[in-house]
């Protein structure tokens, strides 16, 4: 398939807030070629998951630091004939891997080893992942929808400053690491805007997947390469690592939220769990637009963040290993328990001392499809950090995950995330660690209502519940629900974060006499969301404006 570069697309502008609208079909990804990429596909007569899959794979190119191949994630999906789905595609644990594995004789995390370098390498299941759906639900062929990837990578792109300013990051790990620096660097310099980045390895990489298939990744010579490199770096992955690698295809998590359905991720993503149980414990409440972002309103969303975030810690993890009580936590009765907790004025006192947070980074990525058929397809996938654990295996020319340090390395410490998690998430061989990716459809009486999902480590689930009450509770239109400053709360450390703007200083007042501990944050996430409206079938594309490079794009 030739890819093209030309769209006409028609904007609405309403003040401050720039939107798509279409009624054939919609992506809207973090990186505009990208979008283009997966419109293409959409205008040729492929379905949402064809799209999906050209997007996941170009997506891999134009967005190094944080879409891939050497990752993994969820898909959900949602088809015209009614049947929901979630493909997990989660990265596994070594089969050398140990609940230790992170920790010193004297029982003390090791610092960063779970971070960057190969021993925080977790298997990688994107491609598995993205041929999994394509030979399931999609319509075209491997070459064809790899192709625009596959050109990307040979020929390049022009390099945005959005995207210098996320390379330069990292270019510490870069200048140290020569297969690196040699597609990063320019002359060893730090590229600039108006460069063209090519990466003829990962083109190389991605032509032996579009010919031969996932096997070429799993049990042949990019798994070779892989592993070769591991061994020679302290890392502990094996062949027999990637030649077990599996896919699953999951039921959804679903539940009811004011006669709308909610879609979402199943463990070892917590991200559906917890947001049903969110949406539970606020379906009580009078969240109005007139009390947007109002400690009244906000109190009441903290605590069924608080209580739900406490629950996802301490009792969820790959179900493959452990038993997560899923029936009881997206129960309304249980809802209703915690209702009875929480008090009417105040913060919740029942909780848990602070600790100190590692503040997160804008890493992983979010993709919603629509197609003309009625089929929408969520994807949330992700290296974890920015650049995985920044190292490239040999010639392979794509980075790996650090997806280790999202198992719970010392039960009642926290990850880079500053979430703190029992054993139920603790290290095993084999075994999936616990998400944040919270890739969501919302139905109204069955049909497509929005598709969005976000970046951003547990702020993923409170990200994708703000938009989802800007909508449905306050009445907005599906870009300025995107644009709108948000706040989020994990349960511990006992801090409510906000993004500047989010609230008046009368409100911050208000919450600190309600007992909160408020604090300002700077790093967020980014929903790619799309709303159909049922009155007239049209289709919104919302693009999140704190990942600019990013667009909506529709025909």
């Amino acid at each position: 398939m030739r890819f093209m570069m030309c769209l006409a697309i028609l904007f609405f502008a309403i003040p401050g807030i720039v939107f798509a609208a279409t009624k054939q079909g919609m992506v809207v990804t973090e990186q505009q070629l990208a979008s283009q990429v997966g419109l293409d596909i959409l205008k040729a007569g492929g379905n949402a998951i064809d799209a999906a899959v050209a997007v996941g794979y170009a997506l891999a190119v134009v967005n190094p630091c944080c879409g891939n191949i050497g990752g993994g994630g969820f898909m959900t999906i949602h088809l015209a004939n009614g049947k929901n789905s979630v493909l997990n595609f989660r990265e596994k644990a070594p089969l050398k891997a140990h609940a230790a594995l992170f920790l010193d004789k004297n029982n003390n995390i090791i610092a960063n080893e779970s971070r960057n370098g190969y021993l925080a390498v977790a298997v990688p299941g994107t491609v598995l992942g993205l041929d999994t759906a394509l030979k399931k639900y999609g319509t075209m062929n491997r070459q064809d929808v790899m192709s625009p990837a596959i050109y990307l990578a040979e020929n390049g792109y022009v390099l945005t400053a959005y995207a210098v300013k996320l390379l330069n990051q990292s270019l510490s790990f870069f200048q140290k690491q020569p297969n690196i620096a040699a597609i990063f660097l320019k002359n060893n310099q730090p590229y600039r805007a108006g460069d063209l980045l090519i990466q003829k390895e990962l083109a190389n990489t991605l032509k032996k997947i579009a010919i031969d298939g996932p096997d070429v990744f799993y049990k042949g010579d990019i798994a070779k390469e892989i592993v070769n490199a591991s061994n020679k770096n302290g890392g502990i992955l094996s062949l027999r690592d990637f030649a077990q690698y599996n896919v699953q295809e999951l039921a959804p998590i679903q539940c009811t939220y004011h006669g709308f359905t909610i879609v979402s991720t199943p463990p070892p993503s917590s991200g559906g769990v917890t947001l049903c149980e969110m949406t539970n414990i606020l379906e009580k409440y009078d969240l109005t637009t007139k009390n947007y972002h109002s400690a009244h309103d906000v109190h009441f969303i903290v605590e069924a963040m608080r209580y739900a975030f406490a629950d996802r810690n301490n009792q969820l993890g790959d179900p493959d290993f452990v038993k997560n009580p899923i029936e009881k936590l997206i129960s309304k009765k249980y809802a209703q328990t915690i209702q009875q907790k929480i008090l009417k004025n105040h913060a919740a006192t029942d909780m848990t001392p602070k600790i100190n947070i590692t503040h997160e980074s804008l890493n992983t990525t979010h993709y919603s499809i629509v197609d003309k058929q009625g089929n929408a397809v969520s994807v949330t996938y992700t290296l974890n950090s920015f650049f995985g654990a920044k190292v490239i295996a040999g010639n392979t020319g794509f980075f790996l995950n650090d997806e280790m340090d999202d198992f719970t390395i010392k039960p009642g410490t926290p990850n880079q995330f500053g979430l703190v998690q029992n054993s139920a998430n603790s290290i095993e061989p084999g075994k999936r660690p616990l998400s944040s990716m919270t890739p969501t459809i919302i139905l109204k009486n069955e049909k497509i209502f929005m598709v969005l999902g976000s970046p951003g480590g547990p702020r993923i689930i409170t990200s994708t519940l703000e938009t989802l009450l800007n909508v449905i509770n306050y009445k907005m239109t599906i870009q300025h629900a995107v644009d709108e400053p948000r706040f989020h709360h994990q349960w511990l450390p006992d801090t409510i974060d906000y993004e500047p703007g989010t609230f008046s200083a009368d409100t911050i007042k208000k919450l600190a006499k309600m007992g909160y501990n408020v604090k300002p944050q700077k790093t967020w996430g980014a929903v790619e969301a799309i709303l159909l409206n049922p009155e007239d079938g049209q289709l919104y594309g919302a693009n999140d404006p704190r990942r600019p490079d990013g667009k909506a794009m529709g025909y």
